[in-house]
């Protein structure tokens, strides 16, 4: 199971990060509202622990973003010394499934991520669909009209996070940093293994799915003006 754990404070950050790692979690961190909607947005995660209360943009907002605008459904526990009432309304009015108040016992915050964890196996939405493309994001398996599609290590991570945002323009940017990170290898490896997606998910078919949109991005949609 892969955690993202968005916390501005350094000490709560590390607890909560030695700790999840004990119980045999894989962890990820930001400390600060855009470095953690960027990892949330881009990257694949079963849960996220969200403080409210950070630099950048704070909790609320990254919780509505990412539900709004980026459409992930990933289960978000908030954290924040807030104990109003109000407060904690707003919290799960943005999205948040969960919300636990500081100072919080390491062993209440694994056990509220095992509950959520537990209500939503089975019914997350793990199987990604645009069309009549479909890809699994369990078994790694894609298939166009019932058709199986083989891509490289590359282009299943490209296919992820493409049919993810559908039918949004993904940027050039985001894409790079999710394949490469700070290690983008050159200018033209994103051109050509965008090339090597749509020779085998479009080339074959009747209808491109793979669109560019220029000077931007790319988006995967079954309808496109942009090409």
């Amino acid at each position: 199971m892969r955690i993202l754990v968005i916390e501005d404070n350094r000490d709560i950050l590390a607890n909560v990060l030695d700790y999840l790692e004990l119980k045999g979690y894989v962890v990820d961190c930001a400390q600060d509202g855009l470095s953690g909607l960027h990892l949330a947005a881009t990257q694949d995660y079963d849960l996220i622990v969200l403080d409210l209360m950070l630099p950048g943009i704070d909790g609320l907002q990254v919780c509505k973003r990412l539900r709004d605008d980026a459409g992930r459904d990933t289960p978000i526990i908030m954290l924040t010394a807030r104990d109003a009432l109000p407060d904690r309304i707003k919290g799960l009015q943005a999205g948040a499934d969960d919300y636990l108040i500081k100072p919080f016992a390491l062993s209440e915050l694994v056990a509220r991520i095992e509950a959520i964890l537990r209500r939503c196996q089975g019914s997350r939405r793990r199987q990604l669909q645009v069309a009549d493309l479909c890809y699994d994001l369990d078994t790694l398996e894609a298939s166009r009209g019932g058709q199986p599609i083989r891509l490289n290590p590359i282009g299943h991570k490209l296919l992820a996070i493409l049919m993810q945002r559908s039918p949004a323009v993904v940027r050039r940017e985001a894409l790079e940093d999710a394949v490469w990170g700070d290690h983008v290898p050159d200018s033209d490896a994103l051109r050509s293994h965008i090339h090597q997606l749509r020779q085998v998910l479009d080339k074959p078919f009747a209808k491109p799915l793979l669109h560019t949109v220029h000077g931007l991005g790319f988006r995967l949609a079954e309808d496109c003006d942009a090409r």
